[in-house]
């Protein structure tokens, strides 16, 4: 836990730094549009929420609304030019919500794995953790800056670098983690509680496994939630059970009784 974690503690957040992971899809919206204006807003006002609470966030943007590396590749491109074609799109997402934030008064740094002085820092370990030991929210854009890495595996990553207590992973319209797709099936039931193991065994889609590894093996506790289900970060800060915990099973989280 940070050192802010106590803190916080006494304040109105269990958590002192938490790295989000936000979609890109989740800035699109439902309309035609790549980027829906209100969505960034809507995000934008969730973070400020939880920094609201003395809580140090560090985001992860995903770059889907705007390219799909997997996409490009079966229609023949090559992989690597198609995933830093990817890293791109996080970039583009990443200063469209960094403007949303600056322009509610929030400082906010965007610091891309791609060199792209002009409109982003490069991505600096120490650098970021100074940022947000001031304040600011930190957007990490360009995923980890390699091909074949995915942006959940950067989260996972960017999470364990700087320190943080929990990795929130966001997601657009789905509020946790079900045994099956519960946009086909009715029937599917959610987790309240996961395993890593588990998780990684009935092969469910909550990130890619190295992602998944990656947070195992450093015991890096996993919250899936639905980003639009209002509020749901400031009571996920709370401590209160929103969506599905994952963790080793030993973590006291707010996930109450297993189920897995």
């Amino acid at each position: 836990m940070t050192d802010m974690a106590a803190g916080s503690q006494n304040g109105d957040s269990i958590y002192g730094r938490v790295l989000l992971k936000i979609s890109g899809e989740s800035l699109q919206g439902v309309g035609p549009t790549t980027i829906d204006p209100e969505c960034v807003a809507y995000i934008a006002d969730q973070i400020i929420d939880a920094q609201a609470r003395g809580v140090e966030v560090a985001v992860v943007v995903g770059g889907g609304n705007i390219w799909r590396g997997s996409t490009a590749e079966r229609e023949g491109m090559d992989r690597s030019a198609a995933d830093y074609a990817g890293m791109v799109a996080t970039i583009i997402n990443g200063l469209a919500l960094q403007d949303a934030l600056e322009r509610r008064g929030v400082t906010t740094r965007t610091q891309s794995a791609l060199p792209i002085q002009a409109v982003a820092e490069p991505y600096i370990r120490r650098r970021a953790m100074r940022h947000l030991e001031k304040g600011r929210v930190v957007l990490f854009c360009a995923g980890a800056g390699n091909p074949y890495m995915s942006t959940d595996t950067a989260s996972a990553l960017r999470a364990l670098e700087i320190g943080a207590d929990v990795l929130l992973m966001a997601k657009n319209g789905v509020d946790g983690v079900y045994d099956s797709d519960p946009r086909t099936n009715p029937e599917a039931v959610r987790f309240g509680n996961l395993e890593y193991l588990d998780a990684v065994n009935r092969r469910l889609e909550v990130m890619d496994s190295t992602a998944m590894t990656l947070c195992m093996d450093n015991q890096m506790p996993i919250i899936v939630f639905d980003i639009f289900d209002k509020g749901a970060i400031s009571r996920i800060l709370r401590g209160d059970a929103v969506g599905t915990t994952i963790d080793d099973g030993h973590q006291n989280g707010p996930g109450g009784e297993r189920n897995a």
